[in-house]
């Protein structure tokens, strides 16, 4: 069967054709290349041949030939030197030739005893053939098609070569030379040859070959040149040496291409791995300045500081954090990618620098989102704290400013002895006046605490003038008190004096009486009708208009007081113009005078309807900001609920969508772009959402959704839908780079999803064991305590997709080791424990070579010279069994 098999490689042209030789040039260089070739081989046994047909006649160097090429023992020939003792050696040599399954065809031991030339020539092709060429092999070809396969490779790049036989396509030379210098281009210069020099190149390549490779000179260069076609078997026999002689050559491509592949797995990982780096350093870099910013809570003590500190966060919202949220989420992807490749390469798994694993980069957006959580809302506060302080200091002014201007000169009027040398009439009108002047007094008293109360409060609120606003009240309160004892002291000394006088004058009495409290209520009610307002919805204006009308309605009234006061001055001027009585035209109880009364009362008839026109901007104001209320209620209450969904679809669209991976991947991105594409609907909220802060509206009864809510969720809705692509990218990658079919990966799927019993893309461990077992597995409590371990390797009690995939197709992966990568260094460095740097230069492209000479450590061995490069530890580094 053996014999048989290697039989079938022979084809019928490769056999003996005894018509070939009639050509007597063909002969010729048969004779000397057949005899070169056998003189190669019988030179390792301590001879040669002169004379191939006599030589080989008595059969014992014809045996010693096949010794020396086959490696093997043939039987004892025998000693005689009869004719019949010649046959029988010459027998027991075609005999062996035959067991290695040649055919020989009509070539008998009689014919090469008898010296027949043609026929020994044919029985040393045979010879060849087999042991020569028979065994090379490219791309599934064997022998004759191997060979000018190879040979048609290894001179493709060179110019003015195009092997297409063993005759013709050999004449210049130039193919023997492109063969020798893309093997050893230091033996050769090729760029030097010349196409019509074919005998210089051809002797150039024999002369190279014999002296440097060791392949003895077969051919004769002026015979070849002089045939119109070579001998094919003898081109065929000197091409074949060459084959043999590069063979450890091609070994070295073969090892080479290998540690390619494998370097450029490693280069695509280390920039993957720079990237990640890269990437978390800056994310890191920038939570970590602005975390300080939003920790910052020291409040600005004007408003417009605080509402640009307001902008600036908006800006940071709006437009700095969402590309950070989109950095951090391809983070986590890239992170992902990265794991699944190197696990799918056999490497070991990527550990990122200290502080930069993705559970960092969590805590540290956790951290942020933290801080930032109350920042808004203390920003809001401390406007609204701003605005209520800045109301109440210009409060406190005003009232400050009247009560100044009233008190203004009181202490000097108080402080008078006027009543020691008044009339009795005048001192009775001091009595009255001061009488008056007690009862403005008091009036003035609620005034005082008012502005009292207002300085509390602007202390309370931490109002950053507030020393000012102290030391003002303060001297207020000190006048105040300073008032009380100089009017009680007043009161006193006319006490003292009021019994001396017995005239007063009833009327100017009544009018001061009336007058002074009608004044007040008329400085109360200018004060009332200048009033500042804040007010923040329609109901507390409406509050306010109900009391104008109030106020409006008691208008008639007060004109009643007005005309009764008036009313007694006319009466004076009545009795002195009924008695003659000379009037100085000074109330003596008052200094109010009929005009002051008329001048005040046209001033608070004017002020009635400016204050109707404020009330009623401001109703259209509240109106306004009631509208922009409801119209971004209207918005988030149908915004909010379409993430809430989405987010809900997406948890089931893994599980749900059939079809291939990358009909999921499809449908995945078309459901990515539909979110993408509701985006504008975020940006229209984003801009009423501005309107309502811009118009200081803070607070809004018609929806429960913020615009902080919506934000969140629509941050989580994108981060989700990126995180649920990628994973369905690496379930391609796993199936891919396993191997595995569709079908396969969907059976898969159809057994994850009917034991995924809570639909969240996990299975418990008691669901993952009934999933195997319906699988055909016989799972003991060992065996599957070991799987566990395999798929659950961070003891999170639940089995991924991810993890299952792996699981199930751990068997078939095909991986490269650091063994496999040792084996081709040391190809490379012919079999050395060492390989050199000129090695690594001239075996691999230029790239893959300079990254192992940067990498590679000293070789440390007595045995390597200097500069020697150990590339076992190197093979192992690759692999992560030791530091690269």
């Amino acid at each position: 069967s053996g014999a048989y098999q290697k039989q079938q490689y022979m084809t019928p042209e490769d056999e003996w054709d005894r018509d070939l030789l009639l050509d007597p040039a063909w002969e010729k260089q048969q004779r000397k290349t057949f005899t070169a070739w056998c003189n190669s081989h019988l030179r390792k046994a301590g001879t040669q041949i002169e004379n191939i047909e006599d030589d080989f006649r008595n059969g014992l160097k014809l045996m010693l030939l096949l010794e020396v090429i086959s490696g093997e023992r043939l039987p004892k020939p025998d000693k005689g030197k009869m004719r019949f003792h010649k046959i029988a050696n010459v027998n027991k040599a075609l005999d062996f030739i035959c067991s290695k399954g040649v055919k020989l065809v009509s070539i008998g031991a009689e014919e090469i005893v008898d010296g027949n030339t043609k026929m020994t020539l044919g029985m040393i092709w045979t010879i060849i053939l087999r042991f020569a060429i028979q065994d090379i092999s490219v791309e599934e070809t064997s022998a004759k098609e191997g060979l000018l396969l190879w040979c048609q490779r290894k001179t493709a790049p060179y110019r003015n070569v195009n092997v297409q036989n063993f005759h013709i396509s050999w004449k210049d030379g130039l193919a023997l030379c492109a063969l020798i210098h893309r093997h050893r281009p230091d033996l050769i210069d090729y760029s030097k040859l010349k196409k019509d020099d074919p005998i210089g190149n051809l002797n150039t390549a024999f002369e190279v070959a014999e002296k440097y490779l060791d392949i003895p000179k077969m051919l004769d260069a002026e015979d070849i040149v002089n045939t119109p076609k070579p001998d094919e078997k003898a081109i065929m026999t000197y091409v074949s040496c060459f084959y043999h002689a590069f063979a450890g050559a091609e070994q070295a491509e073969t090892a080479a291409n290998r540690i390619c592949k494998v370097l450029a797995v490693n280069q695509e990982n280390e920039k993957l791995m720079e990237e990640y780096e890269k990437l978390a350093s800056e994310l890191l870099e920038w939570i970590r300045k602005t975390i300080p910013w939003l920790e910052n809570r020291t409040a600005e003590h004007h408003m417009r500081a605080m509402q640009q500190k307001l902008e600036d966060f908006r800006d940071y919202r709006r437009v700095h954090k969402p590309p950070r949220v989109q950095e951090k989420c391809q983070l986590e992807i890239n992170f992902n990618t990265l794991q699944t490749k190197l696990r799918l390469s056999n490497r070991p798994a990527f550990m990122p620098s200290e502080g930069k694993m993705v559970s960092d980069i969590a805590n540290a957006w956790k951290g942020l989102e933290q801080v930032e959580k109350g920042y808004e809302e203390w920003l809001l506060t401390e406007i609204r704290r701003l605005e209520r302080l800045d109301h109440l200091a210009e409060k406190f002014k005003q009232k400050c400013s009247l009560h100044q201007s009233w008190t203004s000169g009181k202490e000097e009027l108080l402080s008078m002895k006027d009543y020691e040398s008044a009339s009795l009439m005048e001192i009775r009108a001091l009595m009255r006046k001061h009488e008056a002047f007690e009862s403005d007094l008091a009036a003035h008293q609620d005034r005082v605490e008012q502005i009292a109360a207002i300085a509390q409060e602007l202390n309370e609120l931490d109002y950053h003038d507030a020393s000012s606003v102290n030391t003002r009240c303060q001297g207020i309160c000190d006048q105040w008190d300073n008032l009380g004892t100089l009017t009680q002291k007043r009161r006193d000394s006319l006490e003292r004096v009021e019994k001396l006088w017995e005239t007063i004058d009833q009327l100017y009495l009544e009018f001061a009486k009336r007058a002074a409290p009608f004044n007040n209520w008329m400085d109360g009610a200018m004060e009332d009708l200048q009033d500042m307002f804040i007010v923040h919805s329609t109901e507390e204006i409406h509050s306010l208009i109900t009391a104008h009308d109030q106020f409006k309605a008691t208008l008639p009234e007060a004109d009643k007081e007005r005309m009764a006061t008036m009313g007694i001055q006319s009466e004076i001027v009545k009795i002195a113009q009924t008695y003659g009585i000379k009037l100085s035209g000074v109330n003596p109880y008052t200094n109010l005078s009929p005009q002051d009364i008329t001048n005040k009362w046209e001033t608070v008839k004017h002020l009635v309807p400016l204050r109707d026109q404020m009330l009623q901007e401001e109703v259209a104001r509240q109106q306004a900001n009631e509208r922009l209320r409801r119209q971004f209620a209207a918005q988030a209450n149908i915004i909010g609920p379409w993430i809430q969904t989405k987010m809900e679809e997406i948890g089931h669209v893994s599980v749900d969508i059939a079809g291939s991976l990358e009909e999921q991947m499809n449908s995945l991105k078309q459901y990515e772009q539909n979110i993408i594409n509701y985006k504008c609907n975020i940006d229209k909220l984003e801009g009423d959402h501005q309107l309502s802060q811009e118009s200081l509206i803070f607070d809004n009864k018609h929806t429960n959704y913020t615009m902080e809510h919506i934000r969140v969720g629509w941050e989580q809705l994108l981060t989700t839908i990126a995180r649920t692509i990628n994973e369905v990218e690496n379930q391609i990658l796993t199936r891919d780079a396993k191997g595995i079919s569709q079908e396969q990966l969907n059976e898969f799927r159809a057994s994850f999803n009917h034991f995924d019993r809570k639909r969240n893309g996990m299975m418990d461990p008691d669901d993952f064991r009934a999933c195997l077992i319906s699988m055909g597995y016989d799972l003991g409590e060992v065996e599957f305590a070991r799987i566990m371990t395999l798929v659950d390797s961070n003891n999170t009690g639940v089995v991924t997709f991810q993890a299952f995939i792996d699981f199930m197709t751990r068997e078939t992966a095909e991986t490269d080791t650091a063994d496999q990568v040792m084996a081709s260094f040391k190809i490379l460095a012919s079999d050395k424990s060492y390989i050199t740097v000129d090695e690594l230069r001239r075996e691999l492209p230029p790239e893959q070579a300079e990254y192992c000479i940067s990498r590679m450590t000293r070789y440390i061995g007595a045995d390597g010279p200097a500069g020697a490069l150990d590339y076992i530890s190197f093979s192992s580094a690759l692999y992560g069994e030791s530091d690269l």
